[in-house]
């Protein structure tokens, strides 16, 4: 029997150690009966080789004009973490030699598809947590949470603006896992459907209010949590607000700001 090349990569045997690691854990400490014992981290930018697990996006990747860029900043004066900077130029100009494409101006980042591991594709599970919590620094800008999971249908995400409450300042925001919405190609997809929670791919911002000009926002980790204190101002009454994601029939949503 021949080894497989997923087998053979770099990195392989290290993922399966900790993934044999994580289902230890788990079953020593009987978690799957009394529920998790803390936060579930999802990924951190503590480290430079961090952005090595990232994939950056924007409209240039189809011939637009757009510019996205993720650094990595080892410390700055409100953070001594590392983090990453995710910022650039968003434009709407189109390419004139590709008619086809009538709309422009986005751009993001997400982490790579988790890679296989001798248990299997590892996978992010989530289920036993209510929170999706980021640690970040927004510039007031409308972005985009997106979830892909190991869904049936892979251009499917699951999408949930990003309401930063106090913009050029560190802070951490929480999302209700259960309040992202099931969307494709940008639109709100009926019937709507549950996040996979036990098949969690990838976790990833995004920028598509198509407004020219630059944008920047730091971020330093993000994880998985049942404990709401650990969000910023997690006492204040959810506010209504519509977005920018619409139905077929051009229904905006209407989101929650908690």
């Amino acid at each position: 029997m021949r080894a497989t090349t997923a087998c053979l990569a770099k990195g392989f045997w290290a993922r399966s150690l900790d993934e044999f690691k994580r289902l230890s854990h788990i079953a020593l400490t009987f978690e799957a009966i009394k529920g998790p014992q803390g936060p579930l981290p999802l990924h951190d930018f503590h480290k430079p080789e961090s952005l090595e697990e990232c994939k950056i996006m924007c409209d240039a990747d189809m011939g637009g004009f757009s510019q996205a860029s993720l650094d990595w900043i080892a410390s700055s004066p409100d953070n001594k973490n590392g983090h990453a900077r995710f910022h650039g130029n968003i434009s709407t100009a189109l390419p004139p030699n590709k008619p086809d494409i009538q709309r422009s101006g986005y751009a993001a980042w997400r982490t790579l598809d988790r890679r296989a591991t001798l248990f299997g594709r590892s996978l992010w599970d989530i289920d036993s947590y209510a929170f999706l919590a980021l640690r970040l620094k927004s510039d007031g800008r409308s972005y985009f949470v997106n979830v892909q999971t190991d869904s049936i249908v892979p251009t499917d995400l699951h999408q949930h603006r990003l309401f930063a409450k106090r913009p050029g300042e560190w802070e951490t925001v929480l999302i209700n896992w259960n309040d992202f919405v099931r969307t494709n190609h940008g639109f709100v997809v009926e019937p709507q459907a549950e996040i996979l929670r036990q098949r969690v791919r990838s976790i990833g911002l995004g920028l598509t209010d198509r407004v020219p000009g630059p944008f920047e926002l730091c971020i330093e980790r993000l994880w998985a949590t049942n404990d709401m204190s650990e969000g910023d101002d997690h006492a204040a009454q959810p506010l209504a607000r519509e977005g920018e994601l619409k139905d077929k029939q051009g229904r905006k949503v209407n989101w929650n700001d908690n």
